[in-house]
């Protein structure tokens, strides 16, 4: 089975992409870039783990690509690569029809964009419907929401400070704090997450910034959630599809499927609330 290494943390939040590229803002680990068939054993779950296999009928959270590079059909609920054919791997897929759209096929590769529904025996995906891409309602989903200003009192100082360059330059000066831990966009507002001294960061920020601006504080820097996230990592093994932080004190964790029981262990091993677990796969009701 190709997989996939779990992304890394984001150490900058995604409401700042405005100011990075697309390839920035992946933050994927650097084995990720090199698709390949892995059988070590390194990535069974540590001990103590829970590894949940749903008993009953479950159906992926949305559109997941499926590919069949020669080998047989397999259920990517990971990160894809965004090549011509696209490169991803994971769970083996049975008793699954193509169709008459949704597929498309490059270089000996067949793949396309389904929402599956079936059983999942912790190893192959047995589908019972497949609903394609062109016939799936996506309105349905839920969208995202961005993230809020930190503080309702956000001020400007001097908007003649408040240029592209300016925010740039400030972005810059917010990572090297000594107690930095995040930053993100809210409209035109600049918003900086520190571990203690508010103040003389924000006076520090001044310098290069005259636009809306709110310094906030959070427990946790930008270095602990990724040492939290690396652990993540390491315990969960092939479990995980992505991992990283989105919001201030908190990191989001992908996985193929949880029945709650990935979670309580998360809070159990770190706190209640730290480690957000989400499910590529959910029970059918």
């Amino acid at each position: 089975m190709k997989t996939f290494a779990a992304a890394a943390a984001l150490t900058v939040l995604g409401a700042l992409a405005a100011c990075s590229t697309e390839e920035d803002m992946r933050a994927v680990d650097a084995a990720a870039e090199d698709v390949s068939t892995s059988d070590d054993s390194s990535d069974a779950p540590a001990d103590g783990v829970p590894s949940p296999v749903p008993e009953g009928r479950v159906r992926t959270t949305g559109l997941v690509t499926v590919l069949d590079s020669g080998e047989g059909p397999e259920l990517c609920l990971g990160p894809v690569a965004e090549s011509l054919p696209p490169q991803c791997g994971g769970p083996a897929v049975a008793d699954f029809e193509w169709g008459d759209v949704g597929s498309e096929q490059a270089s000996g590769v067949t793949w396309g964009q389904y929402a599956l529904t079936g059983t999942f025996d912790g190893t192959t995906f047995t589908v019972s419907d497949a609903i394609p891409a062109a016939l799936y309602d996506t309105v349905a989903e839920p969208q995202e929401e961005p993230l809020a200003p930190a503080c309702d009192d956000a001020t400007t100082t001097d908007t003649a400070k408040s240029t592209p360059e300016d925010m740039d330059a400030t972005l810059a000066a917010a990572s090297a704090l000594p107690t930095y831990a995040t930053a993100w966009l809210s409209g035109n507002t600049i918003n900086v997450a520190v571990t203690g001294d508010p103040e003389g960061a924000e006076a520090e920020l001044r310098r290069t910034w005259g636009g809306m601006l709110c310094v906030t504080t959070v427990d946790r820097t930008e270095a602990d959630l990724d040492a939290i996230n690396r652990e993540l990592q390491a315990a969960l093994g092939e479990q995980l599809l992505t991992s990283g932080s989105f919001a201030p004190d908190s990191l989001d964790a992908h996985v193929v499927f949880d029945d709650g029981s990935i979670q309580e262990w998360a809070d159990a091993t770190w706190g209640e609330g730290l480690v957000r677990v989400s499910s590529a796969l959910e029970p059918v009701a």
